[in-house]
């Protein structure tokens, strides 16, 4: 090649690099179909159907905008909502695939397998939630593989650790009820660890299935019954989105209670041991932008917790005529008066 055609091969690369990156610019901007258990779980500016308080997810969403990812000018985001209907999440998978996804996001365990089920090759991210190895989401946490990453809320000893605090925090318990949502796959292995913990400190478990809304006063009265002196929830959207009504009934029966998840003491609740979920949402925005920038999610390790955060309501004890032990309120990391 003679100097002239060089100089005019490397001109025409050097203009037709611009025009490419520019033309890809002004494409459509990437699509991305958040699948979510509950409306209460999307953030304020999704359409009023889709809108309910108070925003969970915010620490996500707010990340994704601080990376240029604007809904309606960089991005495109489909909030599709099971409206507490788990059995609804293969049809909301599938309709992300119909939209022709870029990403799909999900909330929950049923949401990850629906839309595993419905793709082999669009990247799904987790928002934080159970045990994907244990469910077969994810080949391991540090090598994925397949399409599915994201991040886990849960460790080992978790379940069996918030026991461990209620029984800290109420000596005298004995009887413990025990919410489960048994078809999600996340529920079970849970339920077991507090078995295990329950047998060392001597406390006899009420173990209750719990599918609907409607199951929970059943549920609190079989608890009374049978002489609960405590409860718990396993870690499932479904005692999230009803925490308001678990919280009422754990008032009206009087129980302690101790929660999965920090929010349901500011519903009310006793007490909750929680991961501490805001770093983890913050990075689950940082995968969704390193995946649409070309990074594979079978690349990108599955992360988990490192800080929990334990918060104690006084003014719910008090309303029960309890009094926490001082041991236990030094460790808490919030304590509501």
């Amino acid at each position: 090649m003679d100097r002239r055609r060089f100089l005019q091969s490397s001109l025409a690369g050097a203009f037709a690099l611009p025009l490419a990156v520019e033309a890809q610019r002004a494409g459509p901007p990437p699509r991305l179909c958040f699948l979510t258990f509950d409306s209460r779980l999307t953030p304020a500016k999704t359409p009023p159907s889709l809108r309910a308080s108070p925003v969970d997810l915010d620490p996500f969403f707010q990340h994704l905008r601080d990376l240029g990812y604007v809904d309606g000018r960089t991005i495109t985001i489909d909030y599709l909502s099971a409206e507490g209907r788990g059995e609804r999440f293969p049809a909301l998978a599938t309709e992300c695939v119909r939209l022709k996804a870029d990403i799909i996001v999900v909330t929950t365990t049923p949401a990850a397998r629906a839309a595993k089920n419905a793709t082999t090759t669009t990247p799904i991210v987790m928002i934080p939630l159970g045990d994907p190895v244990g469910t077969g989401l994810v080949a391991s946490l540090a090598k994925p593989g397949g399409n599915v990453t994201g991040q886990t809320f849960m460790s080992s000893g978790l379940a069996a650790k918030r026991l461990t605090l209620l029984k800290e925090a109420v000596p005298r318990l004995s009887r413990v009820l025990v919410l489960s949502y048994l078809v999600d796959p996340i529920a079970p292995s849970q339920v077991r660890e507090i078995e295990d913990a329950a047998h060392s400190l001597e406390v006899k478990l009420l173990v209750k299935d719990i599918r609907t809304t409607d199951d929970l006063p059943a549920a609190f009265e079989a608890g009374a019954r049978e002489h609960a002196d405590g409860l718990l929830t396993t870690a499932e959207s479904i005692f999230s989105a009803q925490r308001r009504r678990v919280v009422e009934l754990a008032a009206q029966y009087r129980l302690p209670a101790l929660y999965p998840y920090a929010v349901v003491v500011d519903e009310g609740g006793l007490m909750a041991y929680d991961s501490y979920a805001p770093d983890l949402l913050a990075l689950t925005a940082s995968y969704v932008d390193k995946i649409l920038k070309g990074a594979k999610p079978s690349d990108l390790p599955v992360e988990q917790p490192t800080k929990f955060e334990f918060v104690v309501s006084l003014k719910t004890a008090k309303a029960l005529g309890l009094t926490i032990p001082p041991s236990v309120l030094a460790r808490a990391d919030q304590v509501i008066q």
